[in-house]
């Protein structure tokens, strides 16, 4: 069983930065590969972006590209999410995930068997 706790949300205006953090815990934590989810009101949950256990593999939403990055730390049970030039339109619960599953490309939520209970990015016009 993998536990994961997101930190890092809160309120930005157009144009700023956040940094999210999702620490894992419990056994073999740092050899899952690890997303970021997120769902805004009223809409369904879609991917963000999506990281090997060992760091050399990443993707992204087409949303995202250019503005997100993806990254573990070194301790490889952390991961983070860097968002740069956002939008009203980032506001959403951002979820974190992981999956014990032979590494795969796919953005896909049915990858992810671990999740986090969410943090809130508000991104304001």
């Amino acid at each position: 069983q993998v536990q994961l706790v997101e930190a890092g949300g809160g309120w930005r205006q157009a144009g700023g930065a956040l940094k999210l953090s999702c620490v894992a815990s419990g056994r073999t934590s740092s050899r899952y590969n690890r997303g970021w989810f997120r769902q805004a009101p009223g809409k369904e949950r879609e991917s963000v972006a999506v990281i090997s256990w060992s760091g050399g593999g990443t993707n992204y939403a087409d949303s995202v590209k250019g503005r997100f990055t993806i990254s573990r730390g070194n301790a490889k049970n952390t991961v983070f999410l860097q968002m740069n030039s956002l939008r009203p339109e980032d506001t959403a619960v951002y979820y974190c995930a992981a999956s014990g599953r032979p590494w795969v490309s796919s953005l896909s939520e049915s990858e992810y068997d671990y999740w986090g209970p969410g943090t809130q990015v508000t991104v304001s016009s």
